[in-house]
């Protein structure tokens, strides 16, 4: 019998909560998963009551001309993984040694929190142009494994 990998199932799951998305820009999922169990879900949006960009008139980065990766500061979303993040510390939910699947690799401000998070491993579908992320997660022993095109099945 063929089954898609265990790691396949879960970023189908990620890629799945980021249809939930209100960014005009990226749409992101995340999925934290331990023990084949998922905690907590996420995908990049305005935080809860606030308006989304669509309602502001569009994406202020967009306006300002601010490229992909920069200035994060400047966005009115949350990423996917703080949202998972997030829902995890809402349900009283450890997520350390956990694993997290994510359609786009992390930029630096969501590094910095999967590392303080003790997430111990990262999978995801896409690259995204932040180095330092890279860097940053390599350092605190955190590789980012790559699933490849070839393997959505």
């Amino acid at each position: 019998m063929d089954r898609i990998s265990w790691d396949e199932y879960f970023m189908k799951m990620a890629e799945l909560a980021a249809t939930r998305s209100t960014c005009l820009r990226r749409q992101v999922g995340a999925v934290i998963v331990q023990d084949r169990h998922v905690i907590a879900t996420g995908y990049n949006g305005a935080p809860k009551g606030v308006p989304h960009c669509s309602e502001k008139g569009g994406c202020l980065r967009d306006q300002m001309g601010i490229p992909s990766g920069e200035r994060h500061e400047l966005c009115r979303a949350l990423h996917a993984e703080q949202n998972a993040i997030i829902q995890a510390a809402t349900l009283a939910q450890s997520i350390e040694g956990a694993t997290m699947y994510i359609t786009n690799q992390p930029c630096i401000i969501c590094a910095k929190m999967i590392i303080n998070a003790g997430i111990e491993r990262i999978v995801v579908r896409e690259g995204y142009p932040d180095e330092f992320a890279v860097q940053m997660l390599a350092e605190a022993g955190l590789k980012i494994v790559m699933l490849k095109d070839a393997d959505k099945a």
